[in-house]
Formats: structure tokens, sequence, C-alpha cells
């Protein structure tokens, strides 16, 4: 293993700083910011979030498919050290916005796969960490970053350990895309009938194409099956606010219950264990619904085990015998959540209230069963998929830190 500086493999190219006037609704360039790097060490984007930009810029800035790319901002606790490979895209180009670098490793010194995963250690993370600036936002710079001291092995060693990690990687990533196939097709179903109204009738033909009863109903303002009802969430859920403990609880050492604060440890479906807590004040059943209360409002997540949460989250379970329904349904009023995300003074909320008085529909309960019999094989393979993606993203934080010190070999 060699010492080195990180200046000594690789340098970063900085982004450039697109003016705000001149967005547009859409466009052949979309600008690569803080939002897209995940707290997995990965790259995410939601089309619909999207900042689109004109061809007024220089083409210098443009990202091309596997560039590695590292946030200067630590926008979410715990980005540093963060880094993703730009997907590739058909109908438009990733741009090189500010705050963000694009890192490039000199040629024979460094791996850039093997890069992606050193950066992401603790020894590098806790070194950007100690002389980053600022208080809301903490910010690094490229010198910041090339004066991190590391250990790395020799080129041919980085490119077995870069291939090797990343495979796992790789795998990870098809089962996510597996999994947010499987949730469209439950979605569409869930919009099919719950939304579109075209549920099975009696004879089995879609209920409001088929020309079933559609009465208008004054408290919602809109046509709905004849026998289906206005109603609130809470007549349909149980819901239970969050609650933070005593911050002396806390712990990382599996004291007391897995406790989650916000929505920093969700992934697709389940949580990420991480915090303990030997008081918990507030709980989620195992199965439980929780839902993000606090900035970005909206998100979803299932409780894998009885669990304490804190304010930034709220558990629900259906009254209706319907857990996927109520998911759902939450799911379907992301618009409004949107809306909240802009609430406050300081970051978007929700309150108990205006929660639990949100309008729903209330379906009959055979509607209900059906639907619940049609996605719960859905589900099953979402959360072996879910399953196989923890147990992997074990095994890759396992080596992790042993490859990149020495401790261990790949052949």
């Amino acid at each position: 293993m060699n010492k080195c500086k990180l200046g000594d493999l690789f340098y970063i190219k900085q982004g450039y700083a697109f003016k705000s006037e001149k967005y547009v609704s859409h466009s052949n360039y979309i600008l690569c910011t803080l939002a897209n790097f995940s707290e997995s060490n990965n790259f995410k984007f939601s089309p619909e979030k999207a900042t689109y930009y004109p061809d007024e810029f220089s083409h210098e800035f443009i990202l091309c498919e596997n560039d590695l790319i590292i946030p200067l901002t630590e926008q979410v606790v715990g980005l540093f050290g963060n880094t993703a490979f730009v997907p590739k895209t058909e109908e438009f180009q990733f741009v090189l916005n500010q705050r963000v670098g694009k890192i490039i490793p000199y040629e024979e010194k460094a791996d850039k796969l093997f890069l992606h995963y050193l950066l992401s250690t603790q020894l590098v993370r806790d070194q950007i960490e100690a002389t980053a600036s600022g208080t809301k936002q903490r910010n690094t710079s490229p010198d910041k970053i090339y004066d991190v001291t590391v250990w790395v092995p020799n080129i041919d060693q980085q490119r077995i350990i870069g291939r090797y990690l990343y495979s796992l990687e790789q795998k990870c990533n098809v089962n996510n895309k597996i999994c947010s196939e499987l949730e469209t097709m439950a979605k569409t179903l869930y919009d099919y009938w719950f939304v579109q109204f075209d549920f099975p009738d009696e004879n089995g033909e879609p209920y409001r194409t088929a020309g079933g009863e559609m009465v208008w109903n004054e408290q919602l303002k809109r046509k709905i099956p004849k026998e289906w009802k206005p109603g609130k969430l809470c007549d349909i859920a149980n819901i239970t606010m969050g609650q933070s403990p005593a911050g002396e609880s806390y712990n990382d050492a599996g004291d007391g219950l897995f406790f989650y604060q916000g929505r920093t440890d969700f992934g697709l479906r389940f949580p990420t264990p991480r915090m303990y807590t030997t008081s918990p004040t507030r709980f989620a059943q195992k199965g439980d619904i929780l839902l993000s209360v606090r900035a970005p409002v909206g998100d979803l997540n299932f409780a894998m085990e009885d669990c304490c949460i804190g304010r930034g989250l709220a558990a629900l379970n259906s009254k209706l015998g319907s857990q996927m329904h109520l998911f759902y349904t939450l799911a379907g009023f992301q618009q409004i959540f949107k809306v909240m995300d802009g609430n406050g003074t300081t970051f978007g909320s929700i309150t108990k209230d205006r929660l639990f008085d949100m309008s729903v529909v209330i379906p009959p309960d055979e509607i209900l069963m059906c639907f619940e019999k049609r996605v719960k094989p859905i589900e099953s393979k979402i959360e072996k998929c879910e399953e196989e993606i923890r147990e992997l993203t074990k095994l890759r934080d396992w080596l992790l830190p042993m490859l990149m010190n020495g401790q261990a070999r790949v052949k």
C-alpha cells in the first residue's frame, strides 16, 4: 500500500454557475446538481424535478455516461465522500452545475471505479468533514479534497478491487430497477381502480367505462361510484405522529429499539437500521407505513420491525384491512405533499390536523380485499428484491474497509 494525497490521484473539474433566469421548461440539457447524489453513494434522478437549460453555455460542461461526480456542498449530512456515476441517457444530456465536481483520474495513477469506493471510506469522509466550512450547509473545495491522505494499492490491484465492488453495486442497481418496474405495475392498478374508478364490476368489466353509475358528491366536489363514500385519512388509517426521545438515549451500539428520526435512512421500501434509542416514546409496529412529515414531505417506507419514530415521521396502518390501498393512497397525495414542502419558516412540514383531515374516497370492503389480493404478490417480489439489495450492501460494506486497507485481496 502506498501513502499519498488524493491530489496525486486525480483532479476535479468544477461546475458552471448556470443562471436561474435562463431556466426553461424543456431542452436537451438538464443540470446535474447536489440533488442527484443519493445517500447510498449512487446517482438518483426524478424527471419531474429536473431543471432544464438552453444551449447557451460552453459544452465543456456536458457530462458523459460513466463520468464520476462529487458534491462540494453537504446538502444532506453525510454526503461528503459520496460520488456517483452519470447514467446513460437518450433524450437529453446532463451538464455540470456549480458545487458539483467531475473527478478526472490521472492515467496509470488511479482507477475510476476504485476511486468511487475509496472516497466513500470513513477515513476520507472524516478528513473532508474536518476541513469543511459553513454552518447551515457545509462546503469543501477541490484543494481541500486534494489534501486528504490515503493509502492505495498499485493500479492493477485498484482495477481488480474496483471491478469487484462495482459488480455488487450493479446487482443492486438491477434489483432496484426491477423493484421500480413492479411498483409501477401496482401503482397503475391502483390508479385504474381508485382514481379512474375502472375496478371490475359484477361482470368483470371496468366499472366506469362499462357505464357504472357515478354520483355527485358535494363534499369531494366530484362524482364517485354509487356505493362509495367520502371520508378523511383518519377514517381509513390509524395514525401515530412521531416524537423524538431524549438525545442522550441515542446510540449505534444496538442498545434498545431501532429509531428513525426522519426519512434519512429510507430505502426503496424499508429503512436501513442505523440508530437505536433506550428511551422510545412513539412507536411504529412491524408493517406500518412510515410517512415523512418534514421536508421532503411525503416520502414513504414500511417498518421492517417494531421501532421508535421521531418527529420527522408518522406511522400509519389501515383500518380497512388493506395496507397496500393505504400505501398507494398516500403515494397519490404527492402533489399535495409537495406544496407542504414550501410551508414553515425553515423547512416544509405537514401538521397533525392537516394530515388527519386529508380527503379520501372510501370504497366497499370487497373492492379493497380484491385489490389487496392482486397487489400482494407484486409487493412480495419487491420485498424479496430489497432483501437481496440489503444483503449485497452488507457484503459490500463489510468488504470495503478491508479491501481498502489491504487486509483482504480479490483474486
